[in-house]
């Protein structure tokens, strides 16, 4: 059990309950293939049930870190920073980016969109989920809309999520992991077909790395 003062200042996003921090290459959309620190928060209470990070989604199993020191170790390794989880926006993170800014960092997000947009940011991928989707103010802010396709009724939903963000946001549909086998060629031949989508592939998985 965290303190009543400890509790304020992850309250204010000047701590946060980190799960875990890593230096790796961004496997997935627009910037795949970019090497890049990844700070992922716990917390998450949109509950995917094929999410492959489940254990991010208890905060009070991760121990809460004051911004300053998750910062010093990122700029350690990198200047471009991409925070996840989790689901990152459950917290305020303007502590966080605001510090990271003033490293010279350039800063993406890994979001669902379902609570309030804190926090600067060069990049922000939108990842909608139907169980709870995301504040309306996101859409127009995103430059990457990522929907992860279990089966296909989600590429009606992708559609749908398509038709609320910019002219200029990018479009990924991205094959569940564990459903890979059979999602991959419904996705090849959608795309082929509405060729504003884009195929979006975990290559880390496939290299192997974190």
């Amino acid at each position: 059990m965290i303190s009543e003062e400890t509790k304020e200042l992850v309250d204010r996003g000047i701590m946060l309950p980190l799960m875990e921090e890593f230096y790796t290459i961004q496997g997935e959309g627009y910037h795949k293939g970019t090497a890049a620190y990844f700070i992922r928060i716990g917390g998450c209470d949109v509950g995917c049930h094929w999410c492959d990070v489940k254990e991010s989604w208890d905060a009070e199993v991760h121990p809460p870190t004051h911004v300053g020191q998750i910062v010093e170790n990122a700029t350690k390794y990198s200047k471009t920073i991409v925070i996840t989880g989790g689901e990152p926006l459950t917290w305020d993170m303007t502590e966080l980016t605001g510090n990271l800014k003033n490293k010279g960092c350039d800063i993406h997000i890994e979001t669902s969109g379902a609570y309030d947009l804190t926090g600067t940011w060069d990049w922000i991928c939108l990842s909608p989920k139907k169980i709870k989707l995301p504040k309306p103010e996101i859409y127009p802010l995103a430059n990457e809309l990522k929907v992860i396709v279990f089966n296909k009724h989600d590429l009606k939903f992708a559609e749908e999520q398509a038709a609320l963000v910019s002219d200029n946001c990018i479009l990924y549909l991205q094959p569940e992991w564990s459903n890979r086998e059979k999602m991959i060629p419904l996705i090849v031949d959608y795309v082929m077909k509405n060729p504003k989508w884009k195929v979006s592939l975990q290559t880390h998985k496939y290299l192997n790395i974190p």
